[in-house]
């Protein structure tokens, strides 16, 4: 058997189980196993742990959860929790960051800019880790009259390290809610003018009124978010909450692994595969056709493509090394299967990235099939 490629490292593409983990050895081996390298929101004293699985984890305690309160904290006290904490963690090698705060409003910004601060000074190496609402917030819970100044406005005065943020947008009955394109556009953007990575954070379970998973929702998920050019991609929940209607999370209410888990594993795997390639893109442009969701732009803007057609589709377009042109294609049809054709503008053959290998290899007769919400790899010979 051919020697599988090494993951990806949090520090270049993040795939994070968004939540509590609990620290136990089992656990841990079988979240690896299902390709994240992030483990959730975890006890300082459980890092040990997690580095034996060969995992990197979010440290969470209470003491330093940024609430509404703790924002207005004088600084000596948000330095000493911020020393205190550090102090128990720092330099491990398990150690990816610190969860401060998800979802806050624009109205405690100032303050999280205090926490952020704090813990910089005390762990330079570790992320201070922050959350933004989606954008169908209100602009009540927000604190912001619109979603492009509550992001502008946490960007601009947090000042962090990765732009994260939460969409949920698969529904029941085959839905996507509509905004989900229009909120990578804005997260996108707003990541390139600051000169940040953005991780996005999907779904991985069912509850109120969104999907139960498929394989064709987590494929969706996964390749929009890299045709938008992410650094890392949260899935919310990796354990079923045990309250509501949540249910099929990857592992269930009963500590067992339902069909997620191996569609999930599945979809993270191809991340693997694709991240070496991945990694040395540059977004240039994103586009939609035939039909452009709100907040989106057409064909029109291609910058590398003369045609593409065969499906609903979404295009991200990227430099290789030497400006090589990259494109990844996703099929936004969850339900069907579709074959594209597409030109590059000035001509060339294709090379397709498999995210089964990692290899790149001239595409072949049936390498313009795509499955519902599959992505494909492309760059020009």
């Amino acid at each position: 058997m051919t020697e599988q490629p090494a993951f990806l490292k949090p520090q270049e593409f993040a795939i994070l189980a968004w939540g509590w983990t609990p620290g136990e050895p089992a656990t841990l081996a079988d979240l690896k196993r299902c390709g994240f390298n992030l483990a959730g929101f975890v006890r300082a004293d459980e890092l040990d742990a997690v580095a034996a699985a060969g995992l990197q984890a979010i440290v969470f305690d209470n003491a330093t959860h940024a609430s509404d309160a703790a924002t207005a904290l004088d600084q000596a006290e948000i330095d000493a929790q911020a020393a205190a904490l550090t102090a128990r963690a720092k330099g491990h090698p398990a150690l990816f960051g610190y969860y401060l705060r998800d979802e806050p409003a624009a109205t405690v910004f100032a303050g999280l800019a205090r926490w952020a601060r704090a813990f910089q000074r005390a762990d330079p190496a570790a992320l201070p880790y922050l959350n933004l609402f989606p954008n169908y917030a209100t602009p009540q819970q927000m604190g912001a009259a619109t979603y492009e100044e509550y992001v502008e406005s946490y960007l601009a005065t947090v000042k962090p390290p990765v732009l994260s943020y939460d969409h949920y947008a698969l529904m029941e009955g085959g839905l996507l809610r509509d905004s989900y394109f229009e909120n990578l556009e804005t997260i996108r953007a707003a990541a390139l003018r600051h000169s940040i990575p953005f991780w996005n954070i999907v779904l991985s379970n069912a509850h109120f009124t969104y999907a139960e998973p498929s394989p064709a929702g987590l494929r969706f998920q996964a390749y929009t978010t890299l045709a938008y050019g992410a650094r890392g991609i949260s899935y919310f929940t990796y354990f079923a909450p045990n309250v509501g209607n949540y249910r099929l999370a990857p592992v269930d209410q009963f500590g067992e692994k339902t069909p997620t888990w191996d569609m999930l594993r599945n979809v993270n795997m191809q991340l693997h595969r694709l991240g070496p390639t991945y990694l040395q893109l540059r977004s240039l442009n994103v586009f939609h056709t035939p039909e452009i969701p709100r907040g989106c732009v057409g064909m029109e803007t291609s910058r590398l493509l003369e045609t593409i057609s065969g499906g609903s589709l979404v295009v991200g377009e990227f430099a290789g090394p030497q400006e090589q042109p990259y494109v990844m294609v996703v099929n936004k049809d969850f339900q069907h299967s579709i074959q594209f054709t597409m030109q590059w503008k000035g001509g060339g053959g294709m090379r397709r990235v498999s995210p089964y290998t990692g290899e790149t290899h001239p595409t072949g007769s049936e390498d313009n099939w795509l499955a519902p919400g599959q992505g494909m790899l492309l760059c020009r010979a």
